[in-house]
């Protein structure tokens, strides 16, 4: 493997274990409850919904927990952990892209609440800026070798 390859493999690895982290705080979530959907910011409908018993804090998180597990399954791929996925260097940069526009939410919100933005948003923001980062910067590096 040559030397912008083995780079690009370094990043697509840190991207992948961010999102497996990402993807099991995503669990612990479910199990911790209600106070743990308010601690990590989804909002006080979907923990009023989880006191009330609804499946549907669960479900959607559930969602979201196997979705990031999908992106770091696609990151390990990418950096040759595990065999080729389908549509890898889609499924990348497509992966890259959604975090990169998470991330670069930051800036409308900047534009029309300066600094009042609320903690959770800024960072929540600043840290999947970075998850886009790794996936973006491994995927361009990692380019040639990705093909089919």
């Amino acid at each position: 493997m040559n030397r912008i390859s083995q780079a690009g493999r370094g990043w697509l690895v840190v991207g992948g274990l961010l999102s497996a982290v990402a993807a099991t705080l995503h669990l612990a979530i479910i199990v911790g409850g209600p106070s743990w959907y308010r601690f990590f910011g989804a909002g006080e409908g979907m923990a009023t919904a989880a006191e009330r018993g609804s499946p549907t804090p669960m479900l959607v998180t559930l969602g979201i927990a196997l979705l990031l597990g999908i992106w770091a399954l696609y990151a390990f791929s990418g950096a040759s952990l595990i065999r080729r996925l389908p549509l890898l260097r889609t499924g990348l940069v497509t992966i890259a892209a959604i975090y990169m526009l998470r991330g670069l939410v930051l800036i409308p919100l900047v534009a029309t609440q300066g600094l009042k933005i609320a903690t959770f948003d800024l960072w929540s923001s600043l840290i999947v800026l970075v998850y886009g980062l790794a996936y973006t910067i491994g995927t361009y590096k990692s380019w040639p070798n990705l093909a089919a």
